[in-house]
């Protein structure tokens, strides 16, 4: 392969990557009903609508849980597995097979956004920039993981631990248990 045989490969799964991340953000959003007119917020729907209102029309609602966003969400990730398979020639059924592994992909991205998130507002909360309208929407997101730690890990005088426990858990999770779950979608594949 040439030098530049990679690099529509790379761009490809960049923009695969943006644009199942900007739909992840959206379903948390909706699922946590984060401030809607928060400008981080209104950003996200206006880029993401395009993908999502065709699919609205299909997939309902569920209480918070918007089904259209979680399916345009997997089937982004799915995408690069199916442009990959046309081009190296293996059969449509065998792509298919490939949907679980989408998935898989969208909840090591989901483990690590919360990773990220409750970082992000550790610094922010050390710093004293909790008030700006980013990490006020990446509060609300995290908050509904970081609830069940702090009503079972008080305080300690002015120092609240229950993060850093937040974040052991998630790395927990994505360095022994997704391992384990990864290699089971992979057997399905084959």
């Amino acid at each position: 392969m040439n030098a530049l045989g990679g690099t529509p490969i790379y761009i490809l799964s960049l923009a695969v990557q943006i644009c199942s991340f900007l739909l992840l953000i959206r379903l948390l959003l909706q699922l946590v009903q984060a401030d809607f007119y928060n400008p981080i917020s209104q950003t996200i729907f206006k880029l993401t609508a395009p993908i999502i209102n065709p699919i609205n029309k299909l997939l309902p609602t569920v209480g918070t849980l918007n089904l259209a966003v979680l399916a345009a969400a997997i089937l982004v990730k799915w995408s690069f597995y199916l442009i990959m398979g046309l081009a190296t020639g293996v059969g449509i059924l065998d792509i298919v097979m490939y949907i679980p592994v989408a998935a898989f992909d969208l909840l090591y991205a989901l483990i690590e956004v919360y990773f990220w998130g409750i970082f992000i507002l550790a610094i922010s909360s050390w710093v004293g920039t909790t008030n700006h309208p980013s990490v006020q929407l990446v509060g609300q997101i995290t908050e509904p993981y970081l609830r069940p730690f702090r009503r079972f890990i008080p305080p300690i005088g002015m120092m609240d631990i229950s993060p850093m426990v937040a974040i052991l858990s998630l790395m927990i999770i994505r360095n022994k248990l997704l391992p384990i779950l990864g290699g089971t979608v992979q057997s399905l594949v084959g």
